[in-house]
């Protein structure tokens, strides 16, 4: 059994193919379904978002598997042949295909590192997989440790928490002078759409009292509902500043709106409370002498795009640690794996010994017929004894050295030495796998 990746992401194609190749929420049973219904894919999940399409599967010989999944990929829509979605595939396997998904939960693969939706979306695909019972064993333990290691990756690091967008940027300059933004007010001047963003930000972020002005009255009362403020008429919007702790600008305006008195008029208003100024402006529309007023902090575009980089690089270095993180896990992972390899030798074995002692018993004890019960127990106790100490040190060998580069050397010796046959060992680790899942036959939410 091979666990592999195989899919496209916007690092290999443009969103006219990504698009294409969607799957929505709706039809994604069915495309489970029907992924798994192929030969020799024996598990499946599909990661589907808006930068990604991923298959996720088990398969049992990796070119018959690969090309399977790349006829699945092309079927998902028929406009999208296999000579146009071909040279935007990837392919992984093995301890590359779970680092690749180790990578992606924890967002290292993400088009902006440290964002937090891609391990939601992940959760989302397993357990829409586990719903249809398209995953087993492998896939099971593999996403949840992908998820574990994600979880890991974010409590660990600080990959999350420096902003990587201008509009977010502004939120966490105003934490570091505001500790707390629930009893904060926010004035937006303008309708800028980086602000508007901000102003969503600010909101998602505790703020609840948000007033808006513009020039346009109907559009302020059309902003204020949005937002569920306040509209303010643009004439008063300098009075009213007093009340704001926090004042987005963003207007086409070709000059200053707000100068540095009317900062400090409304500073001393507000008993020297600080006052937080965001100029996203171009032309900036906010007279940059007010950075001279006590107890007002202004910052402008060039201010927050330097903040953004700053983080930026911040949050690469966060990332070499979560890659050694993923890199450490994928190894155990990896050694799970091949300790799956060895199962079915082992058990094929213990099952080939104990035909063995029970048959040449059987012949023995036709012989000694005149032996007592507790004779005849004794006879058992000691060819059972025989036969565990001549088995015990190539059962310990196994499984020690299945991690090993010469591990499967050492399961092909052993079904040599003792005939363990091809079709025994097949069916045994079918047998196994099939014990191992049980979450097949109903759903369990992931960890």
């Amino acid at each position: 059994m091979h666990i592999v990746v195989v899919g496209l992401s916007h690092k290999t194609a443009p969103v006219e193919i990504r698009e294409k190749l969607a799957i929505p929420e709706s039809r994604l049973g069915e495309a489970l379904t029907r992924l798994c219904s192929y030969p020799g894919v024996r598990e499946g999940m599909l990661l589907s978002t808006c930068n990604r399409v991923e298959v996720y599967a088990v398969v049992e010989d990796l070119e018959p598997g690969y090309s399977r999944i790349q006829e699945f990929l092309a079927d998902a829509h028929m406009s999208l042949s296999s000579e146009q979605l071909m040279p935007h595939l990837y392919w992984q396997t093995g301890d590359r295909a779970i680092s690749h998904l180790f990578r992606v939960a924890s967002s290292l693969d993400s088009m902006v590192v440290g964002e937090s939706q891609i391990l939601g979306q992940l959760k989302d695909a397993f357990e829409k997989s586990l719903t249809h019972k398209t995953t087993g064993l492998i896939l099971n333990k593999v996403v949840k440790k992908a998820i574990s290691v994600a979880k890991r990756v974010r409590t660990d690091t600080k990959i999350a928490e420096m902003a990587v967008s201008v509009s977010y940027a502004a939120v966490e300059l105003a934490k570091k002078i505001f500790a707390d933004l629930s009893d904060k007010t926010v004035l937006l001047i303008g309708a800028g759409e980086m602000a508007k963003l901000a102003a969503r930000h600010f909101i998602a972020n505790g703020v609840r009292h948000v007033r808006v002005t513009t020039r346009t009255p109907t559009h302020a009362v059309e902003l204020a509902n949005r937002f569920k403020g306040t509209a303010v008429a643009f004439e008063q919007f300098r009075e009213d500043m007093a009340l704001a702790d926090i004042v987005l600008v963003s207007t086409g305006s070709s000059h200053y709106l707000v100068s540095s008195d009317d900062v400090q008029r409304a500073v001393k208003q507000r008993m020297n409370r600080p006052m937080f100024l965001i100029d996203i402006s171009v032309p900036r529309n906010i007279d940059p002498a007010v950075r001279h007023v006590d107890n007002a902090f202004l910052f402008d575009i060039d201010d927050l795009k330097f903040r953004v980089e700053q983080n930026r690089g911040e949050r690469l270095q966060e990332a070499e640690k979560a890659e050694h993180m993923v890199a450490g896990e994928v190894g155990v992972v990896q050694q799970w794996l091949q300790s799956l390899e060895v199962t079915p030798t082992i058990v094929a074995l213990k099952t080939r010994v104990e035909d063995i002692k029970r048959s040449e018993l059987e012949k023995a004890m036709s012989r000694l017929a005149h032996l007592s019960p507790q004779e005849r127990g004794l006879v058992e106790s000691m060819a059972s004894s025989i036969v565990n100490k001549l088995i015990h040190n190539t059962m310990v060998t196994l499984k020690s050295e299945v991690t090993s580069a010469d591990g499967a050397a050492f399961v092909e010796a052993a079904r040599r030495f003792f005939n363990l046959n091809e079709a025994g060992t097949a069916s045994l680790a079918e047998d196994i796998e099939n014990e191992g899942t049980t979450p097949r036959s109903g759903s369990k939410k992931p960890d």
